[in-house]
């Protein structure tokens, strides 16, 4: 349990458990079928008050930014994405999705010593991720990424693809960017069925995990952004005071945005 002080600056953890249900007992609060997010469930970050779990505020260490704590949630995700994947220096990566997850999972995977390829649908953010530390990159638009997951790999395939686009097509095609044998983590959340073919995945004994959220992930996702390892200056792309808020939900939606950030 933390300890907090009024005034303290945290990052939020804006999805939490129950605390009592089998699934939180035996340490799966991520899976919990009661959870509430903050914002949806809750009032959020928006309205004048929220009120959290102090388990669910994390103290910010000395000289951290807004910037940085805003992003510590989704890099979360990513760092537990990863070591579901069972990264390891030296094997190749594919990041299927160049979004805020994408772009975050190209650096914790480098932090760890893999080679990564960044795969995006176009190659509007390749420049982007190059500087964040991709050594490759291919576009699914161009139908090439599975023979630049080849080429990249110097084999069949990458050792281990992270998906993060969240559409019904990512899934099929992170499928088919990892090499026989190879491991598939999917993070996005289809809104609509995939077209998936078993035959190819038991014939290619590709082994597929999910990832949901986090757990315990929000210690290491501070100390990376603490440390400089994962760099979010270049993510954070429009700012807004409340006042403006409307205008931040446009730019949202715009092809050019990757995180939007709305201060008081």
């Amino acid at each position: 349990m933390h300890t907090l002080r009024p005034g303290q600056k945290v990052a939020v953890e804006p999805n939490f458990s129950c605390g009592i249900c089998p699934l939180c007992r035996e340490g799966n609060r991520n899976l919990c079928l009661s959870r509430t997010a903050v914002g949806i469930d809750v009032n959020g970050g928006f309205a004048e008050q929220a009120c959290l779990p102090v388990r669910c505020c994390w103290p910010a260490p000395a000289g951290v930014s807004d910037d940085q704590l805003m992003l510590a949630e989704p890099l979360a995700v990513v760092v537990r994405a990863v070591a579901r994947g069972d990264a390891s220096q030296g094997e190749s990566a594919a990041v299927l999705g160049v979004g805020a997850l994408g772009l975050l999972a190209i650096q914790v995977l480098k932090a760890k010593g893999l080679r990564v390829l960044a795969v995006g649908r176009t190659d509007r953010r390749e420049r982007l991720a190059r500087a964040l530390g991709a050594d490759g990159f291919a576009t699914t638009e161009s139908g090439g990424s599975v023979d630049a997951a080849r080429a990249f790999s110097g084999r069949e395939g990458a050792d281990l693809v992270i998906e993060t686009a969240g559409t019904a097509r990512a899934v099929e095609q992170a499928l088919e960017l990892t090499h026989p044998g190879g491991r598939v983590v999917l993070t996005g959340l289809p809104h609509e069925a995939s077209t998936v073919n078993f035959f190819s995945i038991v014939r290619r004994e590709i082994r597929i995990v999910g990832s949901m959220i986090y757990r315990e992930e929000f210690p290491e996702s501070i100390q990376l952004l603490s440390q400089g390892t994962v760099l979010v200056d270049r993510l954070v792309t429009h700012r807004f005071p409340l006042d403006r808020i409307q205008e931040a939900f446009a730019a949202h939606r715009s092809p050019d945005a990757i995180k939007v950030s709305v201060t008081t």
